[in-house]
């Protein structure tokens, strides 16, 4: 477990090493939760309800998201093709802990720092825009929240992973990151509820594992999803996560089989 507690630390002092990158990305993060808020601010100055949400439950939704991404989407896996191109995968092999606990522990120093400052940004911007927002005070459905944000950051995890594994076979990874990035960050409903597109458009994002990043952990807050509904939603993501877990370790396996350390 020390060595674990360790790596976060060291996580940890990696990012004040290069404190400006991360004040950078703090601000660009702060910009885009501004740039949506008062894009939805503007829709409901002239309207009272959109496609069935209040002011309140779409201002929540929104303020939330930032909060919650932080948890499920912050990662350090974005590296894992760049550690693998150069050779330095053959140092992990070598330690005494699994590669995968390594980013593990890696992502939660990374989350539980994002966490904590985007909790700091989210309350400073309430008390200067004192946004109408809902607050949940059923302990079920925060119950429910929560483990629909646990099964989300497995999910998007192993999903990660995946693409810093094709490593192994391509020294161009950020290529296919940066088009499934664009595609997960539209049907992940970061910047809006996914239940306003089209029907069908709809139907296909649930089948997805996208929507369970960020959607899916804010309606079952927000309660807006039926016991049905909430029970598919967490039965669809967990075939995910043991589909997408299976996935990783075999790419894992077949991509050390071909590792050759170029670049040592």
């Amino acid at each position: 477990m020390k060595k674990y507690l360790q790596i976060i630390k060291d996580t940890w002092a990696e990012y004040m090493m290069y404190r400006l990158n991360f004040v950078l990305w703090r601000v660009r993060m702060v910009m885009q939760i501004l740039v949506v808020y008062f894009l939805w601010w503007a829709i409901f100055s002239q309207k009272q309800e959109f496609f069935g949400y209040t002011q309140s439950m779409i201002l929540t939704y929104i303020l939330l998201s930032s909060i919650v991404r932080t948890l499920v989407l912050g990662t350090t896996t974005m590296d894992i093709g760049d550690v693998i191109n150069k050779g330095d995968l053959s140092n992990f092999l070598l330690r005494p802990f699994h590669f995968f606990h390594y980013y593990i522990a890696r992502d939660i120093g990374d989350k539980l720092l994002n966490f904590t400052f985007a909790v700091v940004e989210i309350t400073v911007l309430y008390f200067f825009l004192r946004p109408p927002i809902f607050i949940q005070t059923n302990i079920v459905t925060l119950l429910f929240f929560l483990a629909a944000i646990i099964i989300g950051t497995i999910l998007y995890f192993f999903f990660s992973l995946i693409f810093g594994f094709l490593g192994f076979w391509t020294p161009d990874v950020w290529a296919p990151r940066f088009l499934s990035f664009v595609i997960m960050e539209f049907f992940a409903g970061a910047l809006f509820p996914l239940d306003i597109l089209p029907k069908p458009i709809f139907f296909i994002s649930q089948l997805l594992p996208f929507s369970y990043f960020l959607y899916f952990p804010l309606k079952v807050y927000l309660r807006q999803l039926p016991i049905e509904m909430l029970l598919q939603g967490f039965a669809i993501s967990i075939a995910w996560i043991i589909g997408l877990m299976v996935c990783a370790q075999v790419l894992w396996q077949k991509g050390l089989k071909v590792y050759t350390a170029e670049g040592r």
